[in-house]
């Protein structure tokens, strides 16, 4: 079965948030479109069926050596503003 999704414009997301958000509960799937396109979509939170495991990704992922270099220069001045 396929879920229904609705498009919205922003004014109405805003204006009848809690409406959306009780049918987003429902398990309906709401899309935002500003000047109408596909901004921002609205889901069902999904529950986990299990606990969180730490550590659960150990040796899935890869941080390169790279990583702990200096950035460079221009980098650095968009990080602090400058």
């Amino acid at each position: 079965m396929k879920e229904y999704v609705r498009t919205v414009n922003v004014h109405e997301a805003k204006t009848h948030l809690s409406r959306l958000l009780e049918r987003v509960s429902m398990g309906e799937e709401i899309v935002i479109a500003k000047a109408g396109k596909p901004v921002a979509r609205l889901v069902p939170e999904k529950k986990r069926t299990e606990p969180r495991k730490p550590g659960s990704a150990k040796g899935e992922i890869t941080i390169h050596d790279s990583f702990y270099d200096p950035l460079p220069e221009d980098i650095l001045r968009a990080f602090e503003g400058r």
